[in-house]
C-alpha cells in the first residue's frame, strides 16, 4: 500500500515545518508513504522546508484556494490511498497507522478523524482556546451529516477519481465534496483514533471572519429552497438561544478541564452565537453587505 499525504500550503512556513516534522515521526505503520506539499502562491517558497524532509515533493498551484491545491496533489499522487492534512495541523504519532489499518479492510471508502485544538501555552488557555476545543472542529458531527473536514481526511484514490475534484474559493469545499460523495453512494466513516492537532484562532475577529464565510455559504443554500428566508430567520433565532442547550456539554465534556476553562468556553460560546445570530439577520435583510466577508479564505 502506498499512502500519498497531500498538504496545501499558503504563507504558513512554521506550521508547515511542524506538520512535516510530525509526519516524519510516525510510528508502526508498514506502508510506503509519499508527501506532496502544494504551495498556493506564498510570499516565500517553502522549498527549504520541504527539502529538509525526505520523501517530500513540492508542487505549485497558481489557482487560489486549498481546493485547487488538493486537486493538484491528488492528480500528481502515486498512491492508492490519498490522505489530506492542512499545513497548520500536526498529526498524532499513529495517524498513518490508523489510516493504513482502516484501508486494509476492503469495504472502507472514505474516513475522517478527530481534530483537536491545542493550547499554545499548556495550562494557560486564551479566551478562545477552550471554546474551540469544544466547538471549533466537530468532525464527528460533520461526518454524521455525510462529510469530513479536509484537514483530516483520507480516501481511496479511485473514490476521488469517481467523485471528482474539490471546488475552489467561494464554497466550503470539504462539505461540498463530502455531500457529493454521499450522493454517489460513498460513506464517510469516523475514525476516532485518527487525530490531528490544530491551533485555535488568534483573535475573536479572526473567528468571526470564519463564521461570516459559513453564514454566506449557508444562506445561499437556504435562499434557493421553499420558504428559505423564513426558515433562515427561524434558524437565526434558534442560534441566539442555543447556548442554553449547551450548558451540559460545557460542564461535562472531557475536552476542557477545571472551572476556568469551562467558564471561558461558555462566555465565548454565548458571544459567538449572538454574533452569528446578528449576522444571519443582517444577511436576510441586506445580503450584499456580507459579500466581502463571505469570500472563502485560502
Amino acid at each position: 500500500m502506498l499512502i500519498s499525504v497531500i498538504i496545501p500550503h499558503y504563507n504558513q512556513p512554521e506550521h508547515l515545518r511542524t506538520c512535516l516534522d510530525a509526519l516524519h515521526r510516525q510510528k508502526n505503520h508498514g506502508s510506503d508513504v509519499e508527501f506532496l506539499v502544494v504551495d498556493n502562491g506564498s510570499a516565500q517558497s517553502p522549498q527549504d522546508i520541504c527539502s529538509g524532509h525526505p520523501g517530500v515533493r513540492l508542487l505549485f498551484q497558481g489557482t487560489p484556494g486549498p481546493g485547487p491545491g488538493r486537486n493538484l496533489g491528488a492528480e500528481q499522487a502515486r498512491g492508492d490511498i490519498l490522505a489530506f492534512i492542512d499545513a497548520d495541523c500536526h498529526a498524532s504519532e499513529d495517524w498513518l497507522l490508523v489510516i493504513e489499518t482502516a484501508f486494509r479492510k476492503p469495504g472502507t471508502q472514505v474516513i475522517g478523524g478527530d481534530v483537536q485544538v491545542q493550547y499554545a501555552t499548556p495550562g494557560h488557555p486564551t479566551f478562545l482556546e477552550p471554546y474551540e476545543r469544544l466547538y471549533g472542529y466537530r468532525n464527528q458531527k460533520y461526518i454524521a451529516e455525510g462529510y469530513s473536514g479536509t484537514g483530516n481526511l483520507a480516501m481511496r484514490a479511485e473514490v476521488f477519481e469517481k467523485v471528482g475534484p474539490f471546488v475552489g474559493l467561494g464554497v466550503a469545499e470539504d462539505r461540498e465534496w463530502g455531500l457529493r460523495a454521499k450522493s454517489l453512494g460513498y460513506t464517510t466513516v469516523y475514525a476516532a483514533d485518527m487525530v490531528v492537532h490544530h491551533p485555535a484562532h488568534k483573535s475573536f475577529v479572526e473567528l468571526t471572519r470564519k463564521w461570516d464565510r459559513h453564514i454566506t455559504h449557508d444562506y445561499s443554500d437556504y435562499y434557493t429552497k421553499p420558504f428559505g428566508r423564513l426558515r433562515w430567520l427561524a434558524r437565526a433565532i434558534a442560534v441566539a438561544g442555543s447556548p442554553v442547550g449547551e450548558f451540559g456539554t460545557v460542564l461535562l465534556s472531557n475536552r476542557v478541564q477545571g472551572a476556568r476553562e469551562r467558564v471561558l468556553a461558555l462566555v465565548c460560546l454565548v458571544r459567538i452565537r449572538l454574533y452569528r445570530a446578528r449576522r444571519m439577520l443582517q444577511m436576510a435583510f441586506t445580503p450584499r453587505s456580507m459579500h466581502a466577508e463571505g469570500d472563502w479564505s485560502r
